[in-house]
């Protein structure tokens, strides 16, 4: 029951970005006077829908998508032989477009005096504008959750109380076992520390991060340190003696280093992001998501062979929805989070998606939204130019003529969207055993 909980969060968070996604192309479109038609969340056979105005707002069956349909995407051709009153109909939906060009001979007739209302008589900026509302709306979802989710409910801080204390020391690289007659005792436990004492000073210096105590213990090897510690409202004075140990240089490295070793593992407690770090937070966010939308086609190798060999799947590498959904399920049903933690959990997940959405529709590239507004500056420019060499205005882009690339980029990405679904329902990516 709280797998299923988990998935139907993530599907109703997908769906609500989904809406909100065509949101962001449907209000500059009306405000810049673009007569739509259409707007629906999902495709395939429509559900339900009620016209409102001069347009329909709908739900169809297959919610993996949406769209809204504005008339008169693409200008008229004479190869075509279309007027300006009969077009080839298309719509923001990355599947909904590509439906539509492969079937060209359909054309949506309109009204003589809607010919100015069309998308294609619109001035760049306003082109842009509204193709760029999309895109636009999943980032501002993205920040949204992810600035609530650290402020609101904070992130995980190392603080300088001791969670817990080893009993032994034990080899790096070796697996973990019970503590046998050879292992030596931690110095942590030898000094009788427990689970729960604060550390509030080591040699008399006060300490208040646990960053200074690990770094006062690492330099200290072989030689006696006093820890103060407060233990059920008291304070007091335990001598440790840390042992030379092996250890990682940091987290993402395989170098190691020898420091010395207490045996202790910090606790953790949740706090607020402070406001002076949100803004650099973001950038690094925003930084790392571009990077894997980068990285992506080089990923999906390994997609594969986790799919279909034996090789472990990438935790860091693509996801398919089908996989965000599974990963929504485990950590709704985990007994090892709390009811907020795991809340938490689905908003950051949502946010990581709806930026993720964000960049993806900003490749310039047919049928996603970047590649409508590359359309539209390359309109622009050649504007430009023909105005500076004083030729006739070239008109509007036709970005149709590129239909082959049309083709050619939504076959790769249903191909890619397939794997992925096949590779999340065979090797999903798990985040708790």
């Amino acid at each position: 029951m709280l797998y299923a909980l988990g998935i139907i969060l993530i599907f109703l968070g997908v769906m609500l970005s989904i809406a909100l996604h065509e949101i962001g192309h449907l209000v500059p479109a009306k405000r810049s006077g673009v007569k739509v038609t259409q707007y629906m969340v999902g495709f395939g056979p429509t559900i339900w829908s009620r016209k409102k105005g001069e347009t329909e707002y709908g739900i169809k069956a297959i919610p993996l998508g949406g769209y809204i349909r504005m008339i008169g995407m693409f200008p008229p051709r004479a190869s075509r032989g279309e007027d300006e009153t009969h077009l080839q109909p298309t719509s923001t939906g990355l599947t909904r477009q590509l439906n539509e060009q492969r079937s060209p001979a359909g054309v949506e007739t309109i009204a003589p005096e809607d010919v100015s209302r069309t998308f294609y008589k619109q001035p760049v900026r306003r082109k842009v504008l509204i193709m760029l509302g999309g895109p636009t709306m999943n980032l501002l979802i993205g920040v949204t959750l992810l600035v609530g989710s650290w402020t609101l409910y904070g992130e995980p801080a190392i603080t300088s109380r001791v969670e817990s204390v080893q009993a032994c020391v034990q080899a790096l690289n070796t697996p973990r076992h019970p503590c046998g007659p050879n292992d030596p005792k931690a110095p942590a436990a030898v000094a009788q520390i427990q689970a729960g004492d604060t550390i509030v000073a080591v040699d008399g210096q006060p300490m208040t991060d646990w960053t200074q105590i690990q770094t006062r213990i690492r330099a200290s090897a072989d030689i006696p340190v006093t820890l103060t510690v407060e233990r059920a409202g008291q304070r007091l004075d335990l001598t440790a003696t840390p042992i030379k140990n092996t250890v990682y240089k940091d987290n993402t490295s395989t170098d190691v280093v020898t420091v010395g070793f207490l045996g202790l593992t910090p606790a953790q407690e949740l706090r607020p992001v402070p406001a002076a770090q949100i803004g650099g937070r973001l950038v690094d966010g925003l930084a790392r998501t571009a990077q894997a939308i980068g990285n992506i086609p080089g990923k999906m190798a390994g997609v594969w062979r986790a799919a279909f060999g034996s090789g472990p799947r990438d935790a860091a590498g693509p996801i398919g929805i089908v996989g965000v959904g599974r990963i929504g399920g485990e950590i709704t049903q985990s007994s090892g989070f709390t009811n907020g933690l795991k809340a938490n959990f689905i908003v950051q997940i949502l946010a990581s998606l709806n930026l993720a959405l964000f960049f993806f529709n900003l490749l310039p590239l047919l049928p996603l939204d970047g590649g409508h507004v590359a359309g539209a500056l390359y309109e622009g420019v050649r504007r430009q130019i023909a105005k500076v060499r004083r030729r006739r205005d070239p008109g509007p882009v036709d970005v149709s003529r590129m239909l082959p690339l049309i083709y050619v980029v939504s076959s790769v990405l249903i191909a890619m969207s397939l794997l992925l679904l096949y590779a999340d329902i065979v090797n999903p990516v798990r985040i708790t055993q």
